[in-house]
């Protein structure tokens, strides 16, 4: 475990260090006065700077911060409506679970700037100190590491905005702003640098699982690519199904990954390094300053406080309707990580009730503008039960990548190939039999789709597989009543970035 406590405490030293805001701001010094001559003496100085990439990286995973959230409004399984006991009414939020964002939305502002550029802007500063440093022939996999999470960065920025600067210096010239890229040329980028990385990153099997922890090694890579290239039809106008497999069979060939013995086992703060089925992930310890999870905080009623015996009492904010909900069969055990309709307390016995007797009964939400306190039902993914709590933050590690993804996108690109139709049932099923459901004898595309979304749920999957089914466009579910234009599959571009650089383009229809 010491080196994921140096990792930690790395992280907990850069917390307050200023890193770059935007991709305007490029020119600003990453740490202090010191600059790409002088920085990086020591390997330690090096993976200082990375593990604040990886900070930022985390903010994408994080309940707290709109890169997560708006990965997931938007989408059937995710919702905030203002209640009308007060509070969290947003129309920038709004905007995007209606389908009507405008280019003016702050939410996208946000993720734009604060996070999405945040990392990528970090990583080319940290980038050039390392190719300055006198050290960097020794440096050649934390290099790797850094270009990975930029390739991160840009996955994120594609996803979401489609059509964005590339730029990879550390300064831009104020008299020569970068100009849009591409959607295709994103895609080809973030490609390249995650293969390149990934040849020079250790394997899970060359690393002390527990020590080298949360990094990402090489099979973490090549699960970013086969999720790259299990959307390269909507990012780039081509398939490629088999490399998916590729990407996946380096991961199960491996045979370092494997399935929990339940989904929730994934989100404990008691297994995080020690898990078999967690590819990639960031550390979380509020002790030591070093981020906090607040999944909790934001998404139960009031009265959860009572009944997981918790420091604060929670917001009351994000949940999911019967859209959601209806999906699940009656036997599957990953409904235990879902609160709905009548609440107990853990003896599953005890009615939790408010201070007037009255129980607390989860229904579906009937009001997006003014919801009574018990409308909308709760995804409680990262588990409160064993958390060492600071205040109302958590110290579950954000998960990014699980095994079970691996068996998916597997599935799915074989079966869109018609071939080995049998192991793609498998895979499935294997996902199937650890939450206690019984087999198929068949696929759809249809389940395949499902059954992410059921096994995903709040992971910031099912936009991006909403996406590559078509289910964004034509379905309609509470709050989005019609079918939405394919040119909203991705976001505008935000109307302050487009003010402060007159070398970007706006989206279609936008």
């Amino acid at each position: 475990m010491k080196s994921t406590i140096i990792f930690k405490n790395l992280v907990a030293c850069l917390i307050g260090v200023s890193m770059l805001s935007g991709c305007l701001n490029l020119d600003e010094e990453l740490y202090g006065k010191l600059s790409p001559d002088t920085y990086y003496q020591t390997e330690e100085e090096a993976l200082s700077s990375v593990v604040g990439v990886y900070q930022f990286l985390s903010y994408m995973s994080r309940a707290g911060g709109d890169g997560w959230r708006v990965g997931e409004y938007g989408t059937d399984e995710f919702f905030c409506p203002g209640r009308a006991s007060g509070g969290w009414y947003d129309e920038a939020n709004m905007q995007i679970m209606a389908h009507k964002i405008t280019p003016d939305n702050a939410a996208l502002e946000r993720v734009w700037e604060q996070s999405i550029f945040k990392i990528i802007g970090g990583a080319n500063a940290v980038l050039a100190s390392m190719e300055a440093s006198p050290l960097k022939d020794n440096l050649k996999a934390l290099i790797a590491e850094t270009r990975a999470l930029r390739a991160y960065g840009y996955y994120y920025a594609m996803d979401y905005f489609g059509n964005v600067p590339l730029f990879t210096g550390a300064k831009v010239d104020a008299n020569n702003l970068p100009q849009t890229a591409d959607r295709k040329t994103i895609y080809e980028f973030i490609v390249k640098e995650f293969t390149e990385a990934a040849a020079d990153l250790p394997s899970i099997k060359e690393v002390n699982r527990t020590s080298y922890y949360p990094r990402f090694t090489r099979e973490a890579i090549y699960t970013a690519l086969a999720s790259v290239y299990l959307n390269a039809p909507v990012y780039a106008g081509e398939e490629h199904w088999g490399d998916v497999v590729t990407m996946c069979n380096h991961v199960i060939d491996t045979h370092a990954y494997s399935l929990e013995d339940k989904v929730g086992d994934c989100f404990l703060a008691t297994n995080e390094s020690n898990s078999t089925e967690i590819i990639s992930s960031f550390a979380v310890d509020p002790s030591k300053g070093v981020d906090g999870n607040q999944f909790i905080l934001y998404t139960q009623n009031a009265l959860d406080q009572k009944k997981y015996n918790l420091p604060f009492a929670p917001a009351n904010g994000y949940c999911f309707t019967d859209d959601a909900l209806k999906r699940y069969e009656a036997n599957d055990e990953r409904l235990e990580l879902l609160e709905y309709g009548p609440q107990y307390y853990l003896d599953g016995v005890t009615p939790l009730s408010d201070n007037n007797g009255k129980q607390l009964v989860l229904t579906t939400i009937q009001d997006m503008v003014s919801a009574q306190d018990n409308e909308g039902y709760r995804v409680l993914k990262y588990s409160p039960v064993g958390v060492a709590w600071s205040g109302s933050n958590a110290d579950n590690d954000y998960v990014l990548e699980r095994y079970s993804n691996i068996l998916l996108m597997k599935a799915e690109a074989l079966f869109r190939q018609s071939l080995e139709p049998e192991i793609a049932l498998d895979l499935v099923n294997q996902v199937r039999r650890r939450s206690n459901l019984s087999d198929w004898k068949e696929l759809t595309l249809n389940k395949i789709e499902e059954e992410r979304a059921r096994e995903f749920i709040w992971e910031n999957q099912r936009r991006k597989d909403m996406i590559r089914f078509g289910s964004y466009f034509t379905d309609t579910w509470f709050y989005k009543t019609s079918v939405t234009e394919t040119w909203r599959g991705i976001y505008p571009i935000p109307a302050i970035q487009l003010n402060n650089n007159p070398n970007l383009k706006q989206n279609p229809n936008y």
